[in-house]
């Protein structure tokens, strides 16, 4: 259940929980190599499983109605917690090889790429409609969440309009047409890129943080910027200054939670 957290709270990552909670390295095993030991791995990660479902349907609901009522607040504050943990990404790209020009380059480009990219993406396709091919996508980039630790998924479906949508129908424990092409899209991608991810992180460790440094700065300041051309964009629209406050409240809030969840990645990872 507490895993469940990184698969819709902004700035949290299930991999980071997953490593916590001390079962992120056998999970990766399993995932990259299924057929190895797959009968103990399978009963060992059921619970897990159970739980995370458990987790999604518990949260989603709360969470839903404050994106509804307090967006500007909400929004905010997980902007902060996804800040929050930027240190530990920066940390975690030099944790291995001394950062260098190429890195600086993957860095710069994938931030620029991005920034242009996600803001642009309503504009050239229009908001992404919620329906079972695009929650495989949603699928697909929730496990890229648990198998790269420090990656919220959740800030992109915010920025392709599948976030609110996915979170009704979490709440309403839509299986057919919500939980069902998320696993689909979860699978497909752990059969695609969890051997990838491994090998990835094991030869190109530093080339793949900031990488992944760069898609979740420009994420995040695009969570804050309103796009009219995007249903799930932020609007100012209505705010007072009790508003402001309440964001900048949470803002702080949510950097002590992302800097405190890094922490204890660093604890106990």
């Amino acid at each position: 259940m507490i895993i469940a957290l990184g698969f819709i709270l902004p700035g949290v990552s299930g991999g980071v929980l997953a490593a916590i909670l001390g079962i992120y390295e056998r999970m990766l095993s399993f995932l990259a190599h299924i057929r190895r030991n797959f009968k103990a791995d399978f009963f060992y990660f059921l619970p897990v499983g159970i739980g995370g479902i458990l987790g999604i349907g518990l949260l989603s609901r709360p969470l839903e109605f404050l994106l509804a009522h307090y967006q500007v607040i909400v929004l905010w504050g997980f902007a902060g917690a996804i800040v929050g943990s930027l240190p530990a990404l920066w940390q975690e790209a030099e944790s291995q090889s001394q950062r260098d020009k190429i890195d600086w380059s993957w860095l710069i480009g994938t931030f620029v790429a991005s920034l242009v990219i996600l803001y642009r993406m309503p504009y050239i396709f229009g908001t992404l409609p919620a329906n079972f091919v695009t929650f495989i996508l949603a699928g697909a980039l929730i496990a890229l969440g648990v198998l790269i630790p420090g990656l919220s998924p959740s800030n992109l479906l915010l920025i392709l309009g599948l976030y609110s949508p996915m979170l009704i129908g979490f709440k309403n424990f839509d299986l057919l047409n919500v939980f069902l092409p998320i696993t689909i899209g979860g699978i497909l991608a752990v059969l695609l890129f969890a051997k990838s991810m491994e090998y990835l992180l094991e030869h190109h460790h530093s080339r793949v943080f900031h990488f992944i440094l760069g898609i979740v700065s420009a994420s995040t300041i695009l969570i804050l910027v309103p796009n009219n051309q995007s249903a799930e964009s932020i609007t100012y629209d209505g705010s007072n200054l009790l508003t402001l406050v309440l964001a900048v409240i949470f803002t702080v809030l949510g950097l002590w939670l992302g800097l405190w969840m890094s922490k204890l990645e660093e604890r106990y990872k």
